[in-house]
């Protein structure tokens, strides 16, 4: 027997897609953004500027996808979902929709304080411990992020005055298991930070040949013996607007 992280490539056809169950929408924004935090979403989604334009559906409920009108464009937004599979099926059913472009970012644990402290995270390469990413790009240690999404990320910080840093961030399906030796091997391998979701994203937008960034902002701090909390239980919602209009921003570069 192979699983999906022995074989040398990824099977083809797959039996239906999100295109199959999932209807486009015409006249759909063709840049979409997204976050994990429900209090960043919530916060953009009372102003009066913004409007609901669809909802995704799973046995969870359904997810209120929103409009928004920043600089003359209108920009989609939607709350994702914690974790790699979660994450990549809302991707999968926007795009479906008729999204064209994606931004998403999120909180990941700090594995490097000195490098990362205050600093937004830009992810140059994830290391692969999450299982979904091996569904859509053959089996390797990392994968790495797009250069030219790097570079218009790289643009956007500096022209919004941003201190940023690059990185491996090293992407685990288990929260709860993110074990010490674990953390130590990572880090010694040059992973800044951990996170539940970029490998995955990273191999199904190139899977699905959609222009994607992703940046990072330090939450929890793992780069001790001593576990800090941090801005976790805030999950972000601190510097909401300036996450959100960083977004806003790259997706216009893109």
């Amino acid at each position: 027997m192979k699983t999906i992280f022995q074989r040398t490539e990824i099977t083809e056809p797959a039996l239906f897609t999100a295109f199959d169950t999932t209807k486009k929408i015409e006249d759909f924004p063709e840049i979409c953004v997204s976050t994990f935090s429900e209090s960043i979403i919530q916060k953009f989604a009372s102003l009066d500027s913004t409007e609901k334009i669809a909802e995704l559906y799973t046995a969870n409920g359904a997810m209120p996808v929103y409009k928004i009108r920043y600089r003359d464009t209108d920009i989609a937004f939607y709350l994702s979902r914690v974790g790699a599979p979660a994450c990549v099926v809302g991707f999968e059913e926007v795009v479906a929709i008729g999204v064209k472009k994606f931004v998403l970012f999120g909180s990941c644990g700090v594995l490097d304080d000195e490098k990362v402290k205050d600093k937004i995270i830009i992810p140059t390469s994830a290391v692969r411990d999450e299982g979904t990413s091996y569904h859509y790009i053959a089996p390797s240690a990392e994968i790495d992020a797009d250069k030219n999404s790097v570079q218009i990320l790289e643009e956007v910080l500096n022209s919004c005055g941003y201190s940023y840093v690059k990185g491996k961030t090293w992407t685990s399906d288990a929260i709860y298991r993110e074990t010490i030796p674990i953390i130590n091997e990572r880090r010694k391998e040059g992973c800044i930070t951990v996170d539940m979701e970029c490998a995955a994203m990273l191999a199904v937008s190139q899977y699905r040949k959609i222009p994607f960034i992703q940046f990072l902002y330090g939450a929890d701090d793992l780069s001790s013996d001593k576990w800090d909390i941090r801005d976790l239980a805030l999950y972000g919602f601190t510097n909401a607007e300036k996450y959100m209009l960083l977004a806003f921003e790259c997706s216009l570069a893109m």
